[in-house]
């Protein structure tokens, strides 16, 4: 056998990532974007601000690798029931979005803006690699809600002729809209008229209502 080459670096720290991620966590949602300290990150998570920056160049490619983290610290579950699927996701994107717009806040603010939602929007636009990340990061996680209703449909409780990625968008899409634009709020009321309303037009019309 060849012999083997020498090594080029040292490998990955897994666990070091993991808690980089957990501290720019937990300090965006008490600190808000702007107020982010990557000297407070490096610190809370016990590593030299040297090695957070060869991961994340910048606070924006931080926040962009928490919202990963936190998207994958949530399940999507099919239980089979593509009703209490549906409002298991949907709930969990609005609890995301909702935590995220309120990053920084104090509980008494009345404060309808986008925040830490918008502040990434913002990144994807000013920076390409920052949009091609993002949206690679929702691609993956989209993929598997999408996965979710593709199996209702092969079961029968969606239409077959179905365009599954535009009844995703139908789904998550006014969620963001009132984020970035409305500032209306997004609560669970509102999620079940949402999927009321996809569902009425998505079942066959001899669907079983699950």
């Amino acid at each position: 056998m060849p012999e083997r080459g020498p090594s080029r670096g040292r490998p990955r720290d897994i666990d070091a990532d993991r808690r980089i991620l957990i501290a720019a966590r937990d300090l965006l949602l008490v600190n808000g974007y702007a107020a982010l300290s990557i000297d407070e990150v490096a610190d809370q998570a016990g590593v030299a601000k040297t090695t957070l920056y060869r991961r994340w160049p910048t606070k924006d490619h931080l926040i962009v690798a928490v919202v990963a983290l936190m998207q994958d610290d949530v399940p999507i579950l099919d239980t089979g029931d593509i009703r209490a699927d549906l409002t298991d996701y949907l709930r969990q994107v609005a609890d995301g979005l909702n935590t995220m717009r309120r990053a920084g806040l104090p509980e008494s603010a009345d404060d309808r803006s986008a925040g830490v939602v918008a502040e990434i929007a913002a990144a994807a636009a000013r920076h390409a690699d920052l949009g091609t990340l993002i949206r690679a990061v929702f691609a993956r996680r989209n993929a598997m809600a999408i996965g979710l209703l593709a199996a209702a449909a092969r079961r029968g409780a969606l239409r077959a002729d179905l365009d599954i990625a535009v009844l995703f968008d139908q789904l998550v899409g006014p969620l963001y809209y009132r984020i970035l634009v409305t500032g209306e709020p997004v609560d669970h009321p509102y999620l079940d008229l949402i999927i009321d309303g996809a569902l009425r037009g998505a079942r066959p019309s001899h669907a079983h209502p699950a």
